[in-house]
């Protein structure tokens, strides 16, 4: 789509700004009419949604709606069940010393929000923090990446549709349109993306003293311990690994498997794939595809970092590598200190839980955690590791509970949202304190008559 201008940027934020000066988003009626409009437009146009999406990474009808729109609409049913309770100031309580003094605490809308988000799950990274943002009544601009153009097209008519242009609209494009929108002042900026492009956005905003919120990736460990279910463990990481080809921020990156049951554990992982993709996974209608050749050139420049056990084919003019299993990985390379993003899964053993717990402490804080094992050793393991999120013998589903904050810690991200979480991300908690005329306790004021007892209290 055309690059948005930034003389055009900074009409839409002057135009922004001023809608949000004239309160109408601030009413929790006007914030759940604006979400059920939302709601309405998202279901009736899930065909083009799905169909936008597979035409940009090939996702199929059926990924496309359990990781994308179910996802959403899930997000908006919860704030509108929710939003009245969050909405209302809550008395928290008063210590003594300042009584009959009352305290209030309530979360008001920050302004005007900036929204940047990726291409691999290019609705439900826009949509989610959107619905929070409109959630706490902001207003909004969303900047979609520049490599999910069809997905972008659908979602635009969608705002145009159910929003005034002042108070959610949509700018195009890439480096560019980033560098303006990022050179404006808005009172919040909330990024998915890269590490990398994280730090470029916090500088930014630091410039400013924009509070940001940052979701970012790194490399997610999976730790398979010889007391797993490894019937449970193969399935679940077979599939977590290629959900949208493994373009997912919180995908297993790599596999720490004890050294017993690795030949076994790795069987069991080729077996899923077969069934999930049958035995040419290219003609598979349920595997997507990477992004962008770039995509591929990186992702399928591992496959030269390691010995393949399985896969390892690819077609550069379809944007296809098969899912892909490797060992002896060259410990030291890229495979292992960049995200992969893809659907290479390398296979790293250990013969005692503590090299494993020691090769995760080595690396970066990751997004998310995975373990398979016995519940009880894993309450010892994680308090050993930490990471943003975690799954018990699990992966990726802990993104799903709209009841858990979502987000990174350290280098993988910077905040929460998801829910309750999202309202609160995109408020400003304000703290009140309402003190009767009634009464003007003497304490406080020179020449400190009553300082003995001031000091008995506070000691």
């Amino acid at each position: 789509m055309k690059e948005t201008s930034s003389d055009i940027i900074k009409e839409k934020l002057k135009a922004q700004t001023a809608f949000f000066k004239t309160g109408s988003t601030r009413s929790v009626e006007s914030r759940k009419r604006s979400l059920k409009k939302l709601r309405v437009a998202i279901l009736s146009q899930q065909d083009v949604i799905a169909k936008a999406l597979f035409n940009d990474l090939r996702k199929s009808p059926q990924e496309a709606f359990i990781t994308e729109i179910g996802l959403v609409i899930k997000e908006i049913d919860l704030h509108l069940k929710k939003l009245g309770k969050w909405s209302k100031a809550k008395s928290v309580r008063t210590p003594l010393y300042l009584l009959p003094s009352s305290s209030y605490l309530k979360h008001e809308p920050r302004g005007v929000v900036l929204i940047v988000a990726p291409w691999n799950y290019p609705f439900q990274l826009i949509m989610t923090p959107l619905i929070g943002a409109i959630s706490a009544g902001n207003c909004v601009m969303l900047k979609p990446s520049e490599f999910s153009p069809n997905t972008n097209a659908a979602m635009e008519d969608i705002i145009r549709e159910v929003f005034e242009p002042g108070h959610v609209t949509m700018v195009h494009g890439g480096k560019p349109t980033n560098q303006a929108l990022f050179s404006e002042k808005f009172d919040m900026i909330f990024f998915t993306g890269s590490t990398m492009l994280g730090k470029v956005v916090a500088k930014a905003a630091a410039e400013t003293l924009t509070p940001t919120v940052l979701e970012l990736g790194g490399k997610s460990p999976c730790i398979v311990d010889e007391s797993a279910d490894l019937d449970v463990a193969a399935k679940k990481i077979a599939w977590g690994k290629t959900v949208n080809l493994g373009q997912t921020c919180i995908a297993p990156d790599y596999l720490l498997v004890h050294e017993s049951i690795k030949t076994e554990l790795t069987s069991k992982i080729i077996k899923n794939w077969q069934e999930f993709f049958g035995s040419d996974p290219q003609q598979s209608e349920f595997l997507p595809r990477m992004i962008t050749s770039a995509a591929f050139d990186r992702v399928s420049g591992y496959l030269s970092q390691g010995k393949v056990i399985y896969g390892g084919e690819s077609d550069r003019d379809n944007k296809y590598i098969s899912p892909t299993l490797m060992e002896d990985v060259d410990l030291d390379g890229t495979i292992m200190s960049d995200e992969i993003f893809g659907p290479i899964l390398p296979l790293i053993t250990y013969s005692n839980i503590n090299e494993a717990i020691d090769f995760v402490n080595s690396k970066d804080q990751p997004l998310a955690y995975y373990y398979f094992g016995k519940s009880s050793n894993a309450k010892s393991l994680l308090n050993e590791n930490t990471s943003g999120g975690v799954c018990i013998n699990d992966v990726l589903i802990h993104i799903s509970n709209h009841t858990l904050p979502f987000g990174g810690v350290g280098p993988s991200g910077i905040g929460r949202y998801h829910g309750k979480f999202s309202f609160e991300a995109f408020s400003n908690a304000r703290a009140i304190m309402k003190s009767p005329t009634w009464i003007d306790v003497p304490f406080r004021y020179p020449p400190f008559k009553y300082f003995s007892i001031v000091k008995r209290i506070l000691s």
